[in-house]
Formats: C-alpha cells, structure tokens, sequence
C-alpha cells in the first residue's frame, strides 16, 4: 500500500499565496473613494435611483392606491420622503431641517415627482458634502444634535424603508419594482 505524505508548505509559498490573495481581493474593490464618506454615498445612490424609478414607474391613477383604508397612499408615502429628505439633508446644508411644503397628495403624480426631484437635489448637495473628515461633525436638528454621518445614514436607512412600501405597492398593481427589474 502506498503512503500518501504532506509536506508542509514553506514560508515562502505561503507568503506568495498570500501575496496572490491579497492582490485579487484589491483588484474586486470598488473604484473611487473609499471609507464611510463613499460607503453611505454608494448607499444613497442606490436607493435614490429605485425611488426616483419607482415613482416614475407607478401609473398616474395608483398615486391614490392604498392597500387598506387606514395606510398612506402611494403619493403619500412619496411625499413622506421629500418631506424627510428636506428635514435631514437641509440639517446637512446649514438649513436648520426646515422642509417646504409639499405638493397635496391629491396634486398629481408631475408635482409629487418634482418635489421629490428637489428634495433628492438638496441630498445630492448633502451627500457630496460628507468627507471622511467632517463624518463626525455634530450638526443641529430639532432640539438636539447628530453627526453629519449619522443624518445621512439615517437619510439612507428611512429611504429604504419607504422604498420598501413603494416596492409593495408597486407588486400589488402588477408592477416590478425597480430593484427587481432585470
């Protein structure tokens, strides 16, 4: 009978192996910035785009629908975004969190569209602002502070959320969400 024998590896291979390792995980990483300022704003850019889509996607006529009569409608959870877009991000822009009125819910899909097109507007401005540097700036809200990269992942984070009930929605009028769409 034969005796299978290993050998253990020496410094040298294991040292290259590693080597190998390493450079192929550095080749798969994103491109761009890096660190908390670019991990959050990875975040919101996706989420931006599956609302923005979703609220371009949904038919004028379902900006009414509401799965029960006690839930929001779909307009309303669009403009329970903007609304919260403005508060958070404009904190982020040296607003103080003041948000302008929004369109009624009742106002038609174009004018809910475009005050969410302006509330994303003040979050892009927010999110370019966010460095590595300043993340952990206190910034004023309400009665109370929160960093500058809490606000925002904070920002991300309710985004989701509501992308989730816009997703829902969007299943039970037959449609595909964009973050299923293929």
């Amino acid at each position: 009978m034969h005796k299978v024998q290993f050998h253990t590896p020496s410094r040298l291979a294991m040292a290259i192996l590693l080597g190998a390792a390493l450079l192929g995980a550095k080749a798969q990483a994103p491109a761009g910035p890096s660190g908390p300022a670019a991990e959050v704003q990875r975040a919101y850019n996706g989420v931006k785009a599956n609302i923005l889509k979703a609220a371009n996607n949904m038919p004028e006529d379902a900006y009414s629908f509401k799965p029960e009569p006690d839930i929001r409608t779909f307009a309303r959870v669009i403009n329970h975004v903007t609304e919260a877009q403005f508060r958070s991000c404009g904190a982020v822009n040296g607003g103080g969190g003041a948000a302008p009125a929004v369109p009624a819910e009742t106002g038609g899909k174009a004018a809910i569209v475009a005050a969410l097109g302006d509330a994303f507007a003040s979050c892009d401005k927010a999110f370019a602002s966010l460095t590595d540097a300043n993340a952990l700036e206190m910034l004023p809200l309400g009665p109370g502070k929160r960093s500058r990269l809490g606000l925002l992942w904070g920002t991300v984070s309710h985004d989701n959320e509501q992308y989730a009930t816009l997703a829902l929605y969007m299943r039970l009028k037959g449609l595909t969400p964009p973050s299923s769409e293929k």
